[in-house]
C-alpha cells in the first residue's frame, strides 16, 4: 500500500476526476457517504453531533456529512468558518444544500465566533483543514482548535487532524493541532500517522476507500509504502521434498557476554524457528552450558575469553552472520567487533551492542559488508546519526545512513520501517505495544539471520522478518495480553505465524 506525500494526493484526485470520469463534487459526495457510514457504525443517532467546517474541500466534506447524518436522524449543529468570505466551489455547493435543511442548526462564522457547549456526550467532526496546509494554524483557527481540544467531546477528524501536516511537523505549532480520537483517512494513510509523536493528534486511524483511481496509485511513484500480507506471501520460498539442512544455510551468531546469555538464547531460538539449516553460536565459555542446554539444536563455538567476545573468529564459510545481542561493550569486545567487521565479507545483521560500538567508531561504517542489515531502535540510530528533533528527521537521517553505507536498515518501533540504500521505506503494520519488552529485538535479529542464511534477498529478508515478528507478537497478545507478554512468547508463536504466512 503506497503512502503519498500531501502534495501528491491532489494529483490523485485530479487524475480520478479526469479519467473515471467523475466530477469533483460527485467524488466529494462519494467520500462523504463513506465517512458518514463510518460514523453511523460507531455512534448511534441519539449522539449530538457538532461539525466544524473550514472554507476548503475538507469543509465541503464536513458539510456533506452534516446533510447525510441529518437524513439519518442525527441532531446536527454546523459551524462553517469563512473569515475571508471565500469558499471552494464544492464547499459553496454543499453550504447551499445545508442551508435548505431547517433541521440542521447552521452558522457561518466570518468574524465573531460564539462557541457551542461541548460535553462528554457530543461527537465533534473536524473538517476545518485537510492535507493542504503548509503553515501552522494561527489566529482564529488556532483558537477554535484549542477550544475543541479543551472539551470532553469525542473528536473525529476527516482525512487529517486539522493543523497536522502530512510529513514534517518540525516547525509546527503543536498547540494548534486537533487532538482527534479517530481519524478517518481517505483511501490511503498519511506519512505523519506513522510517527510516535503524532499519535496524540491522530488517535486511531481508519482507511476509507473512496474509489481513487487504482491506475493512478500504481503509476505514481513514492518512496513510502505500507507492507501488506499480500506483499509478503509471494516472497516466501517453497521447500522441495528432497531438501536437506545444507539447503537452508549455516548462520553464525556472535552473542552473549557473562550475565547476558539470555539474549543469545532468544536470538538463537528465533533463528531456529525461522527455517535456518544450521546455526553456530560464538559465545564466551561461561555461556556454553546454558546454551547447550537451552538451545540443543545449535552448535557453540567458544571464544578464547571466558566472559566476553574477544576474538574475531574466521566466519567467511558461513552464509550469514548475526552480531550484537547481549555482547556488552568491554574494551576487548569493542576491538573484536571492529576487527570482525573489517575482516568479514559475509552479510551481517548488526544489532544492539554491535551498533553501539559502531556508533563510537563511525569511521568504520564504510566497512560494513555488502547486503548487511542494521536493526537499531530510535536511540541506537541517534547514536549513529546524531540527535533528531522528531521521527521525520530520524527517518530522513536513517535514509542517508542506508545510502552512505550501502546497507538496509530496520528502524524499529510501532511501525518498524525497512529502509533500502536507494531510500525506499517500507513500514510494517504488524505488532503491538506488548512487544516493547526486553529481548524482543533479539528475536528479530534471529529471524533476520535465518532468512539471510537461507539466501533471501536483503530487502526481502528485512521485510519478511519484520512482518512475521510482528505477527507472532499479535498472536502472543491474543493469548497473554500486552502487559504480560515476554520475548519468549513471541518465539512461541513464530511457528503459527510462519504457518499462516507460508500457507498456499
Amino acid at each position: 500500500m503506497k503512502i503519498f506525500q500531501a502534495e501528491t494526493i491532489k494529483e490523485l484526485d485530479a487524475y480520478t476526476i479526469e479519467h473515471e470520469p467523475i466530477s469533483s463534487i460527485d467524488l466529494m459526495e462519494r467520500a462523504a457517504h463513506e465517512l458518514t457510514n463510518a460514523i453511523v457504525c460507531k455512534w448511534p443517532a441519539k449522539t449530538p453531533v457538532v461539525i466544524f467546517a473550514g472554507p476548503g474541500n475538507n469543509g465541503g466534506d464536513a458539510l456533506a456529512i452534516a446533510r447525510l447524518l441529518s437524513e439519518k436522524g442525527y441532531q446536527i449543529e454546523v459551524f462553517l468558518f469563512n473569515p475571508k468570505g471565500k469558499l471552494s466551489p464544492d464547499c459553496q455547493f454543499n453550504k447551499e444544500l445545508v442551508e435548505t435543511l431547517p433541521e440542521i442548526t447552521f452558522s457561518e462564522v466570518s468574524s465573531q465566533f460564539v462557541p457551542p457547549k461541548l460535553t462528554l456526550e457530543h461527537l465533534v467532526v473536524d473538517g476545518l483543514f485537510g492535507t493542504g496546509i503548509k503553515e501552522p494554524l494561527s489566529g482564529g483557527f488556532a483558537a477554535v482548535v484549542k477550544y475543541i481540544n479543551a472539551s470532553e467531546a469525542t473528536v473525529v477528524a476527516i482525512d487529517m487532524p486539522s493543523g497536522l501536516m502530512g510529513e514534517d511537523n518540525s516547525e509546527n505549532n503543536h498547540s494548534a493541532i486537533i487532538h482527534a480520537d479517530y481519524t478517518f483517512s481517505l483511501q490511503l494513510p498519511k506519512l505523519s500517522f506513522l510517527f510516535a509523536e503524532n499519535f496524540e493528534f491522530v488517535g486511531k486511524w481508519l482507511l476509507l476507500d473512496i474509489g481513487i483511481s487504482r491506475q493512478a496509485i500504481e503509476e505514481m511513484e513514492t518512496p513510502f509504502s505500507m507492507v501488506e500480507e499480500q506483499d509478503i506471501r509471494p516472497l516466501i520460498k517453497s521447500r522441495k521434498k528432497f531438501a536437506h539442512k545444507g539447503n537452508f544455510g549455516h548462520g553464525y551468531l556472535v552473542a552473549g557476554a557473562e550475565g547476558m546469555a539470555g539474549a543469545s538464547i532468544l536470538a538463537a531460538k528465533a533463528c531456529l524457528r525461522s527455517g535456518i539449516g544450521l546455526l553456530t553460536i560464538h559465545t564466551p565459555a561461561c555461556n556454553n552450558t546454558i546454551l547447550q542446554t537451552s538451545v540443543p539444536e545449535a552448535m557453540t563455538e567458544l571464544d578464547i575469553h571466558k566472559t566476553c567476545f574477544a576474538y574475531p573468529a574466521e566466519a567467511d564459510n558461513f552464509d550469514a552472520i548475526g552480531i550484537g545481542p547481549g555482547l556488552g561493550q568491554s574494551p576487548e569486545t569493542e576491538v573484536a567487533v571492529l576487527d570482525f567487521i573489517k575482516s568479514t565479507q559475509t552479510p551481517m545483521v548488526i544489532d544492539a551492542d554491535a551498533l553501539n560500538i559502531l556508533a563510537n567508531n563511525k569511521q568504520l561504517l564504510g566497512n560494513i559488508p555488502v547486503n548487511s542489515i542494521l536493526t537499531p531502535h530510535p536511540k541506537e540510530l541517534e547514536r549513529l546519526v546524531g540527535k533528531c528533533q522528531n521521527s521525520y528527521e530520524r527517518l530522513y537521517k536513517a535514509c542517508q545512513l542506508a545510502h552512505l553505507c550501502n546497507v538496509h536498515i530496520i528502524l524499529k518501533g510501532a511501525y518498524s520501517v525497512t529502509i533500502t540504500p536507494d531510500g525506499d521505506c517500507y513500514f510494517n503494520p504488524t505488532g503491538n505495544a506488548g512487544m516493547a519488552t526486553g529481548g524482543s529485538g533479539d528475536v528479530l535479529t534471529g529471524i533476520v539471520l535465518a532468512l539471510l542464511a537461507q539466501g533471501y534477498e536483503t530487502e526481502s529478508a528485512a521485510k519478511i522478518a519484520t512482518f512475521v515478528h510482528g505477527m507472532a507478537g499479535d498472536l502472543a497478545k491474543q493469548k497473554y495480553g500486552m502487559i504480560a507478554m515476554t520475548a519468549s512468547d513471541i518465539i512461541e508463536f513464530l511457528p503459527t505465524a510462519w504457518g499462516h504466512i507460508s500457507s498456499m
